[in-house]
């Protein structure tokens, strides 16, 4: 497939080629209306982008490292570069786009904030920032999810939010995100809705990308110090809705030399009927407020993901990694459940790093990818596992 250059940016209407827009209801047309009309303006403030880069360099400790992984590019036969996502505050990117979005709403007047999480991480960095600006936060999270990510409930609810469990569906990320955007429909006025991922109506994949891409900012800075070019040869990111991922390719969209290698949760299988590997099992169709990829029956109705990570437990796909996906620029892989434990345990034993579930997922292609001696690979390491012990030590 040839990859035409330059198509990788949303255009007017919220469209990654065939994916987006902004699809909401008409009470939440006034809210959704305002951000469009107002994010880029806002972003590109001097006083508001002196805020956010404070705040990312104080609050948060940009930059992260770029660590060079000696055994495990010695294991692979490239040079592996692990972007420490998870030594940010909060212990997760999600904290680069909740510091951008709470300022956001500062400038909006809002004075509520809601949220949905799955894994708990962008539920973490929401209330984090929230507490940091004496905001009320409400975070809906599946009551499956708050079962298996129990030590971050415990953290959400140490600063001050309230945590509402989703009863319905799946009861995972998808009907976290129903209830969420049903609290924002029944208060319009007060509060601003810091969706965690790449997905929702427009602007919001667009922002939340621009709020992440410090990511791939700073991976580029590294590596001419490290290496003498800021272009790896491969970008390896876990993707759900697709934040990290988002963030970790932006500035390498356009060079099609960098290869960008999306890899999803292919569950119990990818044909098991238990998978969230959407590139592989979707087909066009609108949820959430945006048209990309969705895992659906033949009759339109959502079919229900799973994955042992809940980060990753979402039927859907961002419309720019669907854009991706179909314009041919990323190469989608998947990971099962076991390949993605399997792959957490080499990671801890072989670096010292113990990764998140999420991140696991990247990892574990590493044995699927043919590599060169000469290749620089970067693996955007989106989040630490503390979180995830419980399900390591049943594992183990």
């Amino acid at each position: 497939m040839t990859v035409q250059q330059n198509n990788f940016s949303v255009d007017t209407h919220g469209y990654y080629g065939d994916f987006g827009g902004a699809f909401i209801p008409e009470m939440l047309y006034p809210n959704v209306k305002q951000l469009q009309e107002q994010y880029l303006q806002i972003m590109g403030d001097p006083i508001f982008q002196e805020s956010f880069q404070h705040l990312l360099k104080d609050y948060v400790g940009r930059p992260t490292p770029l660590f060079f992984a000696e055994r495990l590019s010695q294991k692979h036969g490239a040079s592996i570069y692990l972007k420490r996502e998870d030594l940010c505050h909060t212990g997760a990117h999600k904290i680069n786009n909740t510091i951008g979005q709470i300022l956001l709403a500062e400038r909006l007047g809002k004075k509520r904030i809601i949220a949905e999480t799955g894994a708990g991480q962008h539920g973490v960095a929401t209330a984090t920032v929230c507490a940091l600006k004496g905001l009320e936060c409400i975070v809906y999270m599946g009551e499956k999810d708050i079962e298996r990510q129990a030590p971050n409930v415990a953290r959400m609810k140490m600063l001050g939010a309230k945590v509402v469990p989703a009863v319905s569906g799946s009861k995972t990320l998808k009907d976290a995100t129903n209830e969420a955007i049903r609290d924002w429909i029944n208060n319009p006025v007060d509060t601003h809705y810091i969706i965690g991922s790449v997905v929702g109506p427009h602007p919001y994949p667009d922002m939340v990308a621009r709020f992440q891409s410090v990511i791939s900012e700073e991976i580029k800075k590294q590596l001419i110090e490290k290496t003498g070019s800021p272009y790896p040869t491969h970008v390896i990111a876990c993707v759900g809705g697709g934040s990290n991922a988002a963030g970790a390719f932006y500035h390498f969209l356009d060079d099609l030399s960098v290869k960008l290698v999306a890899v999803e949760a292919a569950g119990c299988g990818i044909t098991s009927g238990m998978s969230a590997a959407t590139t592989q099992l979707g087909k066009p169709g609108i949820l959430h407020g945006s048209k990309s990829l969705l895992m659906q029956t033949n009759d339109g109705q959502v079919v229900e993901p799973h994955s042992i990570s809940a980060g990753l437990d979402y039927p859907g796909i961002g419309p720019l990694h669907a854009h991706l996906f179909k314009s041919g620029r990323g190469t989608f892989m998947s990971a099962t459940d076991e390949e993605a434990l399997q792959a957490a345990l080499d990671i801890s034993r072989t670096e010292g790093i113990i990764p998140a579930l999420e991140t696991a997922h990247a990892f574990s292609v590493l044995n699927d990818i043919h590599f060169e001696k000469t290749d620089v690979v970067v693996i955007c390491l989106s989040g630490r596992g503390d979180k995830d012990l419980d399900t390591y030590m049943k594992y183990l």
